[in-house]
């Protein structure tokens, strides 16, 4: 899966699908295939993903397809903490509970 996961980061930098490059969605099947397997199994899939992280990508698995996108993507998101999560639920729901 190693190399499978270092031609899929590849593909994040090539211009294809109107983009230079950047975040893009690949079947299933076609992962499948580029690791020369019939279907891909969840231990497959955990393979793939831990690699592609090493890698500097994040994989989503959507089911019928994957998503790759950068690691950096998350880097500069808000970060939710206890006391936001607090603040956000109403006094009559559990502690814990948003909206």
């Amino acid at each position: 899966m190693k190399t499978v996961a270092k031609n899929l980061a590849k593909l994040y930098g090539e211009s294809f699908g109107g983009k230079m490059s950047g975040r893009y969605r690949i079947p299933t099947k076609l992962v499948a295939d580029l690791s020369g397997r019939r279907r891909l199994f969840e231990d497959d899939i955990h393979e793939l993903s831990r690699a592609l992280y090493e890698e500097g990508f994040i994989l989503v698995d959507m089911e019928t397809f994957f998503v790759v996108l950068s690691a950096k993507t998350f880097t500069n998101y808000r970060r939710a903490n206890a006391d936001v999560i607090d603040g956000a639920c109403d006094e009559n729901k559990p502690k814990g509970a948003l909206n």
